[in-house]
């Protein structure tokens, strides 16, 4: 359904990277995002100055910008202490860093104008080990994923330039039902919840949550999340 244009949140900073060869033998990531300074091009494939190591699990039209509420930075830092990775936006790989917005504030399918730019949420993050490795601790991607301080991506529906101080503005919600935080309790605590798979299966959703969703109506279990979360090698 339309909403009356609201501002949910500000753009602190708007960030990108380059890839680079990262912590295990053959992996590449630009996870090592940096805040960059005036206005920034944003297209279908997201941020024309960023890149993806591994384009198989990032980028694409999908996953087209990842957005990291600054927000939960102190809670992180509560959990963890003084870890120099949490001083500034960036700690988790993020392309929009914002004030006032987390997963509770948004729903699936919400559009949003940020400068010239009309975004979709596409779906949340799937925290995987490279957030452990960039951390330097065994479990952050599962803590992460527990947490449900996960993050989320959008597609860009209208190109155009971002930066830093722009608002984010709520222009449609077509499904109020169903925030980041309800999809995200879905994914990973009410695994198996029947009437909320099938109300989740009712979503525009991105393929891989779909087959996601049936197999675990189909088969009555969970899947595996260990290669996700500790790498291949760990997991097997």
């Amino acid at each position: 359904m339309s909403a009356a244009p609201r501002t949910l949140g500000t753009i602190a900073a708007v960030l990108a990277g380059r890839a680079a060869p990262y912590t295990r033998p053959g992996t590449f990531s630009a996870i090592a995002k940096r805040p960059v300074a005036g206005r920034v091009e944003a297209g279908p494939e997201g941020l024309g100055i960023d890149e993806q190591g591994d384009r198989r699990v990032h980028g694409g039209v999908d996953k087209a910008l990842h957005h990291y509420a600054f927000d939960h930075y102190a809670a992180w830092r509560a959990e963890l202490g003084a870890h120099p990775l949490l001083t500034q936006p960036g700690a988790f790989g993020e392309n929009l860093s914002t004030i006032g917005i987390t997963e509770a504030d948004l729903c699936l399918g919400d559009r949003l104008r940020c400068g010239e730019v009309l975004l979709e949420v596409s779906l949340a993050r799937q925290p995987c080990w490279k957030l452990s490795d960039r951390f330097g601790i065994a479990d952050m991607a599962r803590r992460v994923q527990d947490s449900g301080r996960t993050g989320w991506y959008y597609r860009v529906l209208q190109g155009g330039t971002l930066g830093a101080g722009d608002a984010l503005v709520l222009l449609e919600r077509p499904h109020p039902a169903w925030t980041l935080a309800r999809l995200l309790d879905l994914l990973y605590r009410d695994t198996l919840d029947r009437d909320a798979l099938r109300g989740a299966l009712a979503l525009p959703l991105v393929p891989s949550w779909r087959r996601l969703f049936e197999r675990r109506l189909a088969q009555g279990r969970v899947e595996d999340w260990g290669s996700r979360l500790r790498g291949d090698a760990a997991a097997g």
